[in-house]
């Protein structure tokens, strides 16, 4: 999506800040005790209240209003009777659509007492975010993005999984342009005022390497070590871009 009008950017910030909310509204129920599916129904329940609907379920018929993703399991985790217990390492990600627009989140958090590696490798995935979004700039090119975020990998010597990659969205929920967290030089599109896209590092302790679980949809790593995940959907702009997800007291 190319944002032209001003109706077209509020429309995109509606569900941007629904998004947003519905993340952080879920982080904060994240507790020892409850089921992933207890805290998709938490989820569930807010986006309703704000007449949006789930994106996976509408695009995917994703058996979830949310993924939520534990541990070992990098992405598309399916809500279900899973106990969380402390120490965990939790992955919620939202993407919702409401009067045509849409738009995705994500955050990764753990449930105290963390291990000091899990801490840092959340700081940095995190950092790894806004690293790619401060090369978000009109005249910049994909690569300048995802150069970025390698580069935050490779100074805390985290693995990058390269299959999963921020993506299009605005007008539905996966568009193109694709955008790599790591460097490629063939991915050197222009980037354009008003364009609409996800930034969403993934950084692993282990090789990257990531398997499909059983259930079709959930993706976990092949050494079974521990991921995590950050992302904005974000408005290209001469300077700093629009996360229109970002929300305060969120990520």
């Amino acid at each position: 999506m190319i944002v032209k009008t001003q109706q077209q950017l509020d429309g995109l910030m509606r569900i941007g800040q629904i998004c947003g909310q519905t993340l952080l509204h879920m982080l904060r129920h994240v507790e020892p005790g409850i089921t992933t599916k207890q805290l998709d129904n938490i989820g569930a329940a807010f986006m309703k209240q704000q007449g949006a609907a789930s994106a996976p379920i509408m695009t995917y018929k994703y058996p979830g209003w949310t993924c939520i993703s534990v541990n070992e399991a990098v992405a598309h985790g399916i809500p279900g009777e899973r106990v969380l217990k402390a120490g965990d390492v939790v992955n919620i990600d939202v993407s919702a659509t409401l009067e045509g627009y849409w738009a995705d989140t994500g955050a990764s958090m753990i449930i105290p007492p963390a291990k000091p590696e899990h801490a840092r490798l959340l700081d940095q995935t995190r950092a790894a975010l806004y690293a790619g979004m401060a090369q978000a700039v009109a005249g910049n090119r994909i690569y300048d993005i995802s150069r970025a975020i390698e580069a935050v990998a490779v100074r805390g010597r985290y693995s990058v999984i390269r299959e999963l990659t921020g993506h299009g969205v605005g007008l539905a929920l996966h568009e193109d342009p694709t955008i790599p967290n790591y460097f490629q030089k063939h991915y050197d599109d222009v980037l354009v005022e008003g364009q609409v896209f996800t930034i969403e590092p993934f950084f692993s302790l282990g090789r990257g390497r990531i398997r499909t679980a059983r259930d079709g949809w959930t993706l976990y790593t092949a050494d079974r070590m521990i991921s995590a995940q950050f992302e904005h959907t974000i408005v290209v702009q001469a300077g700093e871009p629009i996360a229109v997800t970002r929300v305060e007291g969120g990520h």
